[in-house]
């Protein structure tokens, strides 16, 4: 298992601010051994996501990491234009190495499509286009007009991630031999208001294995809300004040699925039971994680603050529980040879006393 850290880039702090602290989160994270950093796409919503722009804010992490792989969660290919997909990621994987990931979906705002002229019912259509585009451009096929893309990209192709809630996804992704995208929470259906995460995600999962061409091996991003301080008392007082803040904003969207979940009056063990969170000291949140069926058959387990959206120092601190106990504890191994070359990046406890 690979361990990984996603940001939404929510920090409560101005976008500049926002993105040199999510950068210096990455830098946090590679310097305590995890895998992989994940970035979200967001279009005009600053309370959903900050980050319209994914590859030139991975292009600037990649200049000041070395080791630590880079993703998109996910670039929204409705909204794009492939062929300038494909361009912008054939430009950073090089410029970073060779440590891209490109993690691609359908989107889940409706109203972001109205402002780039299209119909957000028109989304799984759009998306299949697009990514049938974006694949034909990295293996260098003519693009309309007859010219090939440079640099070329076929490195890529075998970098591909699509997100998904549905089974019918798991199945086109295993069809195509990408990797699968679980989600850290996704809405219940109306007539199992009460099932698990892991009830909604090994059905994905199963239609993923059995789409996969024989002799492909999975790869699978298991995404975890996951906040861990060192007391329990530490993260439900930062939890509480987290999710009541995320229930009334979803309370107030009225979009469905997430208005309809537990409110801001709601209790703060059902908001965590609501929003999937893994919340607690080091102990709770191994317990919490080894009870979610999924993560055993994961490849991948990406960890991220949301709801919770503590603090940035708080975060770092989380950061470092996660890589150091937490995930040790479900299996990972950091790999030794990072150990003499992680960079020096003030601690938590250095950033909240400056």
């Amino acid at each position: 298992m690979r361990l990984g850290f996603f940001s939404r880039l929510l920090d409560d702090a101005t976008a500049a601010e926002r993105y040199r602290l999510v950068a210096a989160q990455i830098a946090h994270a590679e310097a305590f051994g995890f895998d992989s950093a994940w970035v979200a796409q967001h279009h005009f919503h600053e309370h959903e996501g900050g980050l319209p722009s994914p590859f030139v804010f991975l292009s600037y992490v990649a200049s000041r990491t070395r080791r630590i792989r880079l993703g998109t969660g996910i670039v929204t290919l409705p909204l794009e234009n492939a062929v300038r997909v494909a361009e912008d990621a054939i430009v950073l994987d090089l410029l970073s190495g060779g440590r891209l990931d490109v993690g691609v979906g359908t989107g889940g705002t409706p109203e972001s499509f109205a402002a780039f002229g299209l119909d957000g019912n028109d989304r799984s259509a759009l998306f299949a286009r697009q990514l049938d585009a974006v694949r034909a451009a990295w293996a260098g096929q003519p693009l309309a007009g007859g010219d090939t893309l440079y640099p070329a990209g076929s490195q890529l192709l075998e970098r591909i991630w699509q997100a998904t809630f549905s089974v019918s996804g798991g199945t086109r992704a295993g069809l195509a031999g990408d990797g699968l995208m679980l989600s850290r929470t996704q809405p219940r259906p109306l007539d199992a208001p009460g099932a698990t995460l892991a009830d909604m995600q090994n059905p994905i999962v199963d239609a993923y294995l059995a789409a996969l061409p024989a002799g492909r091996a999975p790869r699978i991003v298991g995404s975890r809300s996951v906040f861990v301080a060192d007391t329990r008392q530490e993260a439900l007082r930062l939890a509480d004040i987290g999710l009541r803040r995320s229930a009334a904003r979803f309370a107030a969207s009225g979009q469905a699925g997430l208005a309809d979940r537990a409110g801001p009056d709601a209790t703060l063990a059902q908001l965590i039971a609501a929003y999937d969170v893994h919340v607690g000291s080091p102990d709770d949140v191994i317990a919490s994680l080894r009870a979610d069926s999924t993560l055993s058959r994961v490849t991948d387990l990406v960890c991220q603050v949301h709801s919770v959206d503590p603090p940035h120092a708080a975060i770092l601190r989380s950061i470092e529980l996660t890589a150091t106990v937490v995930a040790p504890a479900l299996g990972w191994v950091r790999e030794p040879a990072e150990a003499a070359t992680a960079p020096d990046i003030p601690s938590a406890s250095l950033l909240k006393a400056a």
